[in-house]
């Protein structure tokens, strides 16, 4: 079974102006984001992490930063597949302002059909973060725990398919700064065990420690001489 931590960045300076920041440059944590990405990496400095894979965009990186911190031995890779979604001309612009277009009601209500002027369309969002997700459950590994830190839309596409629900209600999902999301593939068959956690215990994310053999427990039950 193959575990992924998906993480969405750190509160950034566009979630406290109220601005859909899509894939603008410059785009930082701001003061409670970097507290927010110090705390979830000491939260999880015991989970042991095969791979940390990041978005390209500086929000992402600066909260996986933290994250790799202490992890010298850890792959850690920028993917593009992980990125934000292209809102095209919305990139930039207020929330309150987008309420008011006509295409808000269709994002909201229907996201399976909806494109971003001159931009990308969620379902398009949708499968290439999904199949990143696969891609990396095969480099890794059954055995692997990775974490992959991105955006709220990607995150939620990733955790609807892992849910089997259709994209349409992947607004009903939560992501927000600096949550953890936990999602366990068993082959073909995902499981998700949290969603928009903030702050919970993290000691069921770390696999049990393995007797050597020769130790106590080794041996099958009912063996011995005579039985």
């Amino acid at each position: 079974m193959t575990t992924v931590l998906l993480i969405r960045h750190g509160r950034s300076t566009a979630n406290t102006a109220g601005v859909l920041a899509g894939r603008s440059p410059g785009v930082d944590l701001d003061e409670r984001g970097i507290a927010q990405a110090e705390a979830l990496a000491a939260r999880l400095a015991e989970v042991r992490l095969d791979a940390v894979v990041s978005s390209p965009l500086e929000r992402t990186r600066q909260t996986a930063q933290r994250l790799m911190a202490a992890r010298q031995d850890t792959l850690f890779e920028v993917d593009e597949r992980f990125t934000e979604c292209d809102y095209g001309t919305w990139s930039g612009r207020t929330l309150k302002s987008l309420a008011e277009e006509p295409l808000w009601r269709t994002v909201q209500g229907h996201p399976a059909a909806a494109e971003f002027p001159d931009g990308e369309s969620l379902a398009a969002v949708s499968a290439r973060a999904v199949a990143a997700i696969r891609a990396w459950n095969a480099k890794l590994g059954e055995q692997a725990t990775y974490a992959v830190v991105s955006h709220g839309d990607v995150i939620k596409a990733i955790a609807a398919d892992a849910l089997g629900m259709h994209l349409d209600l992947f607004q009903r999902i939560q992501a927000d700064p600096c949550s953890l999301t936990v999602v366990r593939y068993h082959g073909t068959r995902p499981a998700v065990v949290r969603l928009n956690d903030v702050g919970g215990d993290v000691s069921a994310l770390i696999p049990p420690v393995q007797p050597a053999a020769g130790e106590a427990g080794d041996a099958p039950v009912g063996g011995g001489a005579g039985a």
